[in-house]
């Protein structure tokens, strides 16, 4: 037994950096995450100074990411960004993932950097107008949706975020335009209905915003936000009784009657 695992241990230190990430990889497309953590992080030990190790540790971190270990895939892609501060590949994971872990302001700065680097970076655009939307810097939102839209014309996050922008901005008709061009482009894409219905009721048009919701309801009459949508707008209208049986639906679609209290109330009254 002790020759054997010393026989083991000879052959794993006369395992080349080569063979490792070889081993490394096909546990990958096995999908045996641990042992390739394991593999690449033998690698690593290895060949300190090797030149392809921001590869490896960018491999390394989006294993590490996909097991879950988030704060040491960070770590990963750091080490690997120290190594090739320029890759725009590298920057999109960690900003990717910082975005994932709430860290907004970090991931803006990498977004920044790869926009540096390619202006027309669809991705870095896409995620930077939607930081700036978060932020409500919503003129910087608006020329990265812009500058996507140049990209990619029929893009359909960009040309929803485009019609949002517009909306923070006030520029109403810019933005309804923009939703009945996705709306005819996407019929039975559900949130782009609920989104024209609060951009109407915005514009003080609320007939408009319920024929929106009711055509909601025939795609997706489940969906409980959609009756409290609309017993909302039944209730600004004075209509209490039709605000009450969608009130009373949203609870049927599984919405908790104590977040409709008030709700239920001002339609009850008088």
């Amino acid at each position: 037994m002790i020759i054997v695992g010393m026989l083991a241990c000879f052959q794993l230190s006369a395992q080349t950096y080569d063979e490792l990430i070889s081993r490394a990889m096909d546990a990958v497309e096995k999908d045996s995450l641990s042992q390739a953590e394991g593999l690449f992080q033998q690698a690593l030990r290895l060949e300190p100074a090797n030149m392809r190790n921001a590869l490896l540790f960018s491999n390394l971190g989006t294993i590490q990411r996909r097991m879950g270990k988030n704060k040491e895939a960070l770590e990963s892609y750091t080490l690997a960004l120290n190594r090739t501060p320029y890759s725009i590949t590298m920057l999109l994971n960690r900003a990717s993932l910082y975005l994932e872990m709430d860290y907004k302001d970090k991931a803006y700065v990498d977004y920044c950097n790869v926009i540096d680097l390619d202006e027309k970076n669809a991705e870095a655009l896409q995620f930077r107008a939607y930081i700036y939307m978060t932020r409500r810097q919503y003129q910087d939102a608006k020329v990265d949706y812009q500058r996507l839209l140049e990209v990619l014309p029929e893009d359909k996050t960009a040309r929803i975020g485009m019609a949002m922008v517009n909306q923070k901005l006030h520029r109403y008709h810019e933005s309804l335009e923009e939703f009945n061009r996705l709306i005819v482009d996407y019929p039975k894409d559900v949130s782009l209905l609920k989104a024209r219905a609060e951009l109407e009721v915005e514009m003080n048009t609320p007939e408009l915003a319920l024929l929106d919701l009711e055509s909601a309801v025939k795609l997706a009459p489940h969906d409980e936000e959609l009756y409290v949508m609309c017993g909302e707008i039944y209730l600004t209208l004075g209509r209490k009784r039709e605000a009450y049986t969608a009130f009373e639906k949203a609870v049927e679609m599984g919405v908790p009657r104590s977040l409709l209290h008030e709700q239920l109330k001002k339609a009850r009254s008088k």
